[in-house]
């Protein structure tokens, strides 16, 4: 069975700090390359990080460039976000999302990616 479950969610300060995880199952996550979706409150799907299959390449959307960083560990089969200069505005549930090509898609259309997470919830508030 395939499954990306991300963890690591939480409510944080502004300008804490927090670690998303996402682990992979059922697939080779090599073959992969992997993103970040992110729906906050009320909004559409917002595509904010990727990383290419397998020479760890990263692209970010303008709203997170500087403050995030996502890496990945395929023999771990783990894709992860650190999250730093954290915002209100960066609340919202988190997606890891798999897309079976070498170089990262900039997509936030559910249906451009092979396989989604369930999400986990990031809560920026004082």
């Amino acid at each position: 069975e395939v499954q990306l479950v991300e963890s690591g969610g939480g409510l944080v300060q502004p300008g804490g700090s927090l670690r998303l995880s996402c682990a992979a199952s059922g697939f080779s996550l090599s073959w992969y390359s992997m993103s970040w979706v992110r729906r906050a409150p009320g909004k559409g799907l917002e595509w904010i990080a990727g990383i290419n299959s397998d020479d760890g390449d990263t692209r970010y959307a303008g709203s997170v460039k500087g403050r995030f960083t996502i890496s990945r560990d395929n023999a771990k089969k783990m894709l992860y976000l650190q999250m730093n200069s954290l915002k209100p505005e960066d609340t919202a549930v988190y997606y890891c999302a798999a897309k079976r090509r070498a170089y990262v898609i900039s997509s936030s259309r559910l249906y451009d990616y092979d396989y989604w997470g369930q999400g986990t919830q990031v809560t920026i508030s004082s």
